[in-house]
């Protein structure tokens, strides 16, 4: 058997691309990646942690919105949801976990409890973790719905999409 190689094709430039291409901008292709790639971190310290819990089972589906990843590690996470009551003794623990999350990182703050103090009027409890670190998204409720959970990752989805690196924070600025 002897070997014959095959003539190489002739070279034509093509006068259409057609759709053998496409066009689009960093700043979205990114957005892309960011808003359908959450990873979640969940600091659930009340009844709003089981309902989170709900959201991440198969009957609600968290992971058809590109969040079903639920991160342990705050290095390893880029979305904190603070769900339940959150204390004075646990404020410097929680501000740790924010500080600890790689850049670009979102907050969720869920429940009553969390975005405002709840029904807690004491000297125990932060009336809101928005004194502790910056949030994106509140969630209302006593305990918050699934479906409130779903919404919430719908807002910060379309919050994701609008984002410009032009805007962003320098790192350690």
């Amino acid at each position: 058997m002897v070997f014959k190689p095959v003539p190489p094709v002739p070279m034509t430039a093509e006068p259409s691309l057609g759709d053998a291409y496409i066009t689009t901008s960093v700043d979205a292709f990114l957005n892309w990646g960011r808003r359908n790639s959450l990873w979640p971190f969940p600091f659930g310290t009340a009844c709003c942690a089981i309902e989170f819990m709900g959201v991440v089972s198969s009957v609600f589906d968290l992971s058809r919105f590109g969040s079903e990843l639920v991160r342990f590690s705050p290095r390893q996470a880029d979305l904190l949801i603070v769900a339940g009551t959150v204390t004075y003794k646990q404020a410097p623990i929680l501000r740790r976990i924010y500080e600890q999350m790689p850049e670009p990182k979102w907050v969720i703050s869920a429940g009553a409890c969390a975005t405002s103090g709840g029904f807690y009027d004491c000297y125990c409890t932060v009336p809101g973790i928005d004194e502790i670190i910056p949030v994106d998204i509140y969630i209302a409720g006593c305990p918050p719905r699934p479906e409130a959970f779903i919404e919430a990752i719908v807002q910060l989805q379309a919050k994701i999409d609008k984002e410009s690196r032009k805007e962003a924070s320098q790192v350690g600025a």
